[in-house]
């Protein structure tokens, strides 16, 4: 499907059914830098097709993430092979336009006839031959729970613990303001299947290396506020990096330590990557200031209290640039007199 083509309307769960299991051969991919969302959604589809009899691949353009290496079934990840791999389908997850899936994943699902794109982010293009976009999911694992469950398809146990991580880490512990009572209803049934909630929230949750703690210690030293203390933000440079052998993984989360600052309405993390490009996490919580059109200004995209961009350096410039469009929205969103 061509980029260029107008984005069509959602499929139907059973248009997606229908497609599964027409099928033999998948590649199953996520986002470059993929978090638990990402990652628990290739493992969850994953290892339900294989119950089904499936022949499936699980790439990621940056492999799988050491903090997620406990989830079942992750052994499954792979960064993408050389050669354009012989599949029908190619499904895209938790991903809102294609070339985040990174060229090298790309290259390796070219010969795909068939594109499937599932995902929750309200700024994803529709760029599949079947798309499931739902927007007021709190995660791209809770629509393939209504997906698998909905269509009988296998949930095994891998799936389930997957299933569980996407959504609970997403949702800030089910915190968050798009967690709903499905949500928990949903959580709940993954532990009537048999989710050991206390050993899968420590893994999640309790096991962080001590090299994110001196990073945690970096950015405070970077730490703003904006005179009326509606926004702060703090930055990492890529020397911090270095310094501390980081992971890309080691950053994430950490900008809910900002946002959860009383007063705080929109939180920003300036990151500068090896190539000199800037990472922009920005996070909001007021459902009035919807931090997705900020993002969108500088060709990012996100929700409306999560949102993601990655625009050219240096981080000062970026920093600039974005904290002067956020400037310009709390009197005209109303989070401010």
């Amino acid at each position: 499907m061509s980029d260029s083509t107008p984005a069509p309307e959602n499929s139907s769960p059973e248009e997606i059914g229908e497609a599964l299991k027409a099928h033999q051969s998948f590649i199953l991919m996520s986002h470059i830098r993929p978090d638990a969302d990402a990652i628990g959604s290739q493992i969850a589809l994953g290892e339900s097709l294989r119950a089904m009899g499936k022949t499936v691949r699980l790439v990621n353009e940056d492999g799988l993430p050491e903090n997620l290496e406990f989830l079942p079934g992750s052994e499954h990840i792979e960064s993408p092979p050389s050669e354009a791999l012989e599949v029908e389908v190619a499904i895209a997850l938790d991903t809102a336009t294609k070339p985040r899936l990174g060229d090298k994943t790309l290259h390796a699902a070219s010969k795909a006839k068939l594109w499937l794109n599932i995902d929750h982010h309200k700024s994803n293009t529709s760029y599949g031959d079947l798309n499931l976009i739902v927007p007021t999911s709190p995660a791209t694992g809770e629509i393939l729970y209504d997906l698998i469950t909905g269509l009988n398809l296998p949930l095994p146990d891998a799936t389930r613990d997957s299933i569980y991580v996407a959504v609970s880490t997403d949702t800030g512990s089910f915190q968050y303001p798009s967690t709903t009572v499905h949500t928990y209803e949903m959580a709940a049934d993954l532990i009537r299947r048999g989710v050991n909630v206390g050993e899968i929230n420590a893994k999640t949750y309790d096991e962080q290396p001590y090299r994110k703690l001196e990073l945690m210690r970096a950015l405070l030293n970077t730490l703003e506020r904006s005179e009326d203390g509606l926004v702060a933000n703090w930055m990492m440079h890529d020397k911090v990096r270095v310094q501390y052998d980081l992971k890309p993984e080691d950053s994430e989360g950490l900008i809910d330590i900002i946002r959860a600052i009383k007063g705080v309405q929109v939180a920003a993390f300036f990151e500068e990557l090896p190539d000199h490009r800037v990472r922009v996490s920005l996070r909001s919580k007021n459902k009035r200031f919807d931090v997705c059109q900020v993002a969108q200004e500088f060709g990012g995209g996100g929700h409306a209290l999560a949102a993601g961009i990655r625009m050219p350096g240096p981080i000062e410039d970026a920093k600039a640039k974005v904290l002067a469009s956020i400037d310009k929205k709390p009197k005209k969103s109303g989070i401010c007199s």
